[in-house]
């Protein structure tokens, strides 16, 4: 495996500038679909920080707005998503789609609007050769938000700079919050995750006609996208429907059933429409309104936490439920036995996820932050119940954050416990899975005698695709610490504009941005983001961030045990989280 840093698009890009020679800003451009013929129009890419440093740029097809499902109002509005039917004539997707997001949230650090209208279930196409025989590889992004928040008509997703680079990129939008994932009697179970499996079916039959290749589908995600990645790769039914995954500062939910029911009851009462015990009906929430389901959740959601870990059970109450259905069990249990072992991997989170910064705390903190440093570390991970031989050795792999006091202290603890948890919690249970011992055992515990005789061997008992796992590390002096969504912009190399500008500053690296991006390029394109892989050593970690990225330096830094601070944690079964029933 090459360990050479890949630029962005140098070769992914290839001649598909001759597909949109003579195309000009604004052009419009018709392509015609399984579904029905769609509007799209041509729009110059290239980021103000890519220009500056002397990238062309380029001209790409971006089609917006198309609905892969009908839209969920009425009969439909907690239902399972309908496939849309096909159209007679031309459909216009110039504009962004409806977004399940009706208002924005002003403090949110990714630029993500609301857009009103009913058709929420839509997709954004962005290409540069919109022609079939093109067979380019396919990058799908699902948007993070906590899973009741966030829009994929931010200007970041949609600039065209994986699509200038050779990838066709598809944006999916679901349904959010309790409508997308509120547990309902009588109606299909996650909704939400039913909208992603949707849109991939619906990238299956479709993205040929925008030059992708259906074969070599990356699905990629952030915060709760980089959650439903690895919830996707755990699920059966998102078995075909992915070629590989990218995992960002994963956030999984995993709720428990016994959880989702309680919040469903306490938002019942709100609402006054309990019933089944207390757990709403389809009957009765056919009574309400979206505006009144969107002011009672925030209140429903209190009181899904105990201690410190109450404020992460609370926002994380949301979200995909493990229901024995279509969840069948916990995303780590299920890729400890096998689940999406054919698939490769790359996940990653930031340095830390969840800092102590006068920038990120709220406002009727700050000032404050020296007090919380103050506060003796035992006492924060005492209260969350640590026991004293794991609160010992925690403080010692963290000695920088034991020494700004025990609200930094506590910060990383739960950044580790949610983000940088998952990260290696995802890659020693693919490790696990691989193992030939495991696999032996399996096969023979198998319940197809086909299998037990050694005539067919599922994807999940054949060896293991690789996996491979990063920190970013790079600390935004704007938020004073590699923080949550610090790395977006570079990831889609958007440096430069006033969005950007606010959360990684005004002189923000693009060699950083050439890496990270071209890293992305790189897997979707090659299927390896150019260093080495977990699963050939595992411990080992790309650092993103170094002294090499910010030179420009084409050897990427890599730590053989990058993640080694969560040893402590791993040790005592406390990272990765495991959401409790409530």
């Amino acid at each position: 495996m090459s360990g050479e840093r890949r630029d962005a698009g140098a070769d992914g890009a290839r001649d598909a500038a001759d597909a949109n020679r003579g195309a000009r800003d604004g052009d419009d451009i018709v392509v015609p679909t399984p579904s029905g013929r769609v509007r799209g129009r041509w729009e110059t890419v290239g980021s103000p920080s890519s220009r500056a440093h002397g990238r062309p740029t380029a001209q790409v097809a971006a089609f917006r707005g198309i609905p892969y499902a009908e839209a969920p109002i009425g009969a439909r509005r907690f239902g399972a998503p309908v496939p849309k039917a096909p159209w007679d004539g031309i459909r216009d997707a110039t504009a962004n789609g409806a977004t399940p997001q009706r208002v924005g949230d002003p403090r949110a650090l990714i630029p993500e609007p609301s857009v009103a209208g009913d058709d929420t279930l839509h997709v954004t196409v962005l290409t540069p050769d919109p022609s079939a025989d093109a067979h380019l590889p396919v990058l799908v992004w699902i948007h993070g938000g906590g899973y009741t928040t966030g829009s994929p008509a931010s200007p970041w997703y949609g600039n065209g700079t994986f699509a200038r680079d050779g990838v066709v990129t598809v944006l999916v939008s679901y349904r959010l919050g309790f409508d997308g994932f509120g547990w309902i009697e009588g109606v299909p179970q996650n909704r939400g995750v039913r909208d992603w499996l949707c849109a991939l079916e619906w990238v299956q039959r479709h993205v040929a006609a925008f030059g992708g290749d259906p074969s070599r589908v990356t699905v990629a995600g952030q915060s709760a996208g980089g959650g439903a990645v690895l919830s996707l790769l755990g699920m059966r039914a998102a078995v075909g429907l992915l070629a590989q995954a990218w995992a960002a500062s994963p956030a999984l939910a995993d709720v428990p059933e016994q959880t989702a029911r309680a919040l469903a009851a306490r938002l019942g009462d709100r609402l006054g429409i309990g019933a089944h015990g207390g757990v709403p009906s389809l009957e009765t929430m056919r009574r309400t309104t979206e505006h009144d389901v969107l002011r009672a959740q925030p209140k429903a959601r209190r009181g899904a936490g105990r201690g410190l870990y109450r404020l992460v059970d609370e926002l994380l109450a949301i979200g995909p439920v493990v229901d024995g259905e279509l969840v069948e069990r916990p995303t780590m249990d299920a890729l400890a036995a096998g689940a999406g072992a054919a698939v490769p991997l790359v996940v990653g989170a930031m340095h830390d996820e969840l800092a102590l910064t006068e920038a990120l705390v709220p406002r009727w903190l700050r000032g404050a932050t020296g007090a919380l440093r103050a506060i003796p570390s035992r006492a924060t991970l005492g209260a969350a119940h640590v026991d004293a031989a794991t609160r010992r050795a925690y403080v010692a792999a963290n000695p920088d954050a034991a020494r700004a006091g025990a609200g930094a202290l506590a910060c990383r603890y739960l950044s580790d416990v949610i983000f940088s948890g998952t990260v290696v919690g995802a890659a020693h249970a693919r490790e696990h899975a691989a193992d030939p011992t495991v696999r032996a055992r399996r096969t023979l515990e198998h319940p197809d005698p086909a299998v037990r005789a050694g005539e067919r061997v599922p994807a999940a008992l054949a060896g293991g695709a690789d996996t491979w796992a990063y920190r970013f590390d790079w600390a935004s002096p704007t938020r004073g610490a590699a923080v949550h969504c610090v790395d977006v912009p570079f990831a889609f190399d958007a440096l430069g504009d006033a969005h950007a500008e606010r959360l990684v500053g005004a002189d923000a690296p693009q060699p950083l941005a050439d890496a990270v991006h071209g890293a992305m390029v790189a897997f979707a394109t090659d299927g390896a983001p150019g260093w080495r892989a977990w699963s050939e050593a595992p411990g080992v970690t790309r650092i993103l961030g170094s002294a090499s990225d910010l030179a420009a330096d084409s050897t990427p830094t890599v730590d053989p045990a990058g993640w080694s601070r969560l040893a402590p944690l791993t040790a005592a079964g406390i990272a990765p989280r495991r959401p409790r029933a409530l």
